[in-house]
């Protein structure tokens, strides 16, 4: 009776040990979203493409996603997308590791039609993913529809057109050490004036006036120093601190007409 009882206590084990290394993702996920407090809540106001007002005048950030700034590319139509699908309804909040940011906002996935509106977002190419507290167990979900977003070129994942789109390539992606090199593959100059490096948030270097010669290289740096033919100062406030997280970010390469030229996580 003991010996049988034993069998059955290793084979439970047992099998508990294989589902969580056949499927630890999907486990870590039920188990984060079986813990988390949930939250119904009304909507009041939609202010952008990542930020709503709730329950009189509560602000909620949504969580792992960016959507563009007032007067940028495709802020309008990601507001509008918002607002078709949660203004003046009830949805659900999901709440992650930190309900609150430094500025007291909620922060949140929002659940309504039974979908993650979150994920829409980044799938229809009206926001990028973000995750500037580390990844979590909705990341590979996030960085799956940007890449869907990117095979159908929409909105943010508009390829670029422009020639040289086709010969920058990223030789050295250096983020502890905060910087990147690029180098110009084709066997024609390529004119870098106007395009601009991104983060997964708000921090952005525009190339100045620069032409990258056929097979150089340039590396584009954070900190202060004087630009030169082969490096690029990226200047950023004090206040701003690193660039790159330590956690996991991504480098996005845009033309000067902010077509998508190239993107790198890590």
């Amino acid at each position: 009776m003991v010996t049988e009882k034993r069998k059955q206590t290793f084979l439970l084990i047992f099998l508990i040990s294989l589902l969580f290394i056949i499927n630890y993702s999907f486990l870590d996920k039920a188990l984060i979203s079986f813990l988390d407090e949930k939250e119904e809540v009304f909507v009041e106001r939609v202010i952008d493409g990542d930020t709503i007002v709730i329950n009189e005048g509560k602000r909620v950030r949504l969580l792992g996603i960016n959507a563009p700034e007032r007067g940028e590319d495709y802020y309008r139509e990601a507001k509008i997308f918002l607002e078709s699908r949660i203004l003046n309804k009830t949805i659900k909040l999901e709440f992650g590791k930190d309900k609150h940011d430094r500025y007291n906002r909620l922060l949140a996935y929002i659940h309504s039609g039974g979908k993650n509106i979150n994920l829409e977002l980044v799938r229809r190419g009206l926001a990028n993913f973000y995750f500037p507290s580390g990844k979590d167990p909705y990341y590979p979900e996030f960085t799956e529809a940007w890449k869907e977003c990117v095979r159908s070129k929409r909105n943010l994942c508009r390829k670029s057109d422009e020639r040289c789109s086709e010969c920058i390539e990223i030789k050295e992606f250096d983020y502890y050490g905060e910087s990147a090199v690029f180098r110009n593959k084709c066997h024609f100059e390529c004119n870098l004036t106007g395009w601009e490096i991104k983060d997964e948030g708000r921090k952005k270097f525009v190339f100045p006036e620069f032409i990258l010669n056929a097979g150089r290289s340039v590396r584009v740096k954070v900190g202060n120093g004087t630009d030169n033919k082969e490096e690029l100062f990226w200047k950023i406030r004090n206040s701003e601190g690193h660039v790159w997280t330590k956690t996991g970010d991504t480098l996005f390469l845009r033309d000067r007409s902010k077509g998508l030229v190239l993107w790198r996580s890590y």
